[in-house]
């Protein structure tokens, strides 16, 4: 039955990752730049929208990398999205952010 057995293991992103994968996912957390992570669904495309808005208002350039592989999403430990990330850190996850949030983290980040 298993009851109490040894539980087996599974990788984050359903084992389709392999060690290149993740060498790869860990090499693109580094880059600096302005991510937003999220598989694509209208909330993600809401915070993107977002940040364009608030890049353009700072006069930073506006061009952001939208990413939607769970395996890289994952290697930045979020696993609730659209999540935000500035400069290869994590600055919010699980929400839709207004412009103004956004222009604040990005300020606060590169302050």
């Amino acid at each position: 039955m298993g009851l109490f057995g040894k539980k087996k293991e599974t990788a984050c992103c359903g084992g389709t990752c392999s060690a290149d994968t993740m060498k790869q996912a860990e090499q693109n957390k580094s880059a600096a730049g302005v991510k937003v992570l999220g598989g694509g669904c209208a909330k993600c495309n809401d915070l993107e929208a977002a940040t364009v808005q608030a890049l353009k208002e700072l006069g930073m350039d506006p061009s952001i990398d939208h990413v939607t592989d769970f395996a890289q999403i994952a290697a930045y430990g979020v696993m609730t999205t659209p999540a935000l990330v500035v400069d290869g850190k994590v600055v919010s996850y699980g929400k839709v952010l207004k412009k103004d949030e956004v222009i604040r983290l990005i300020q606060h980040v590169r302050g």
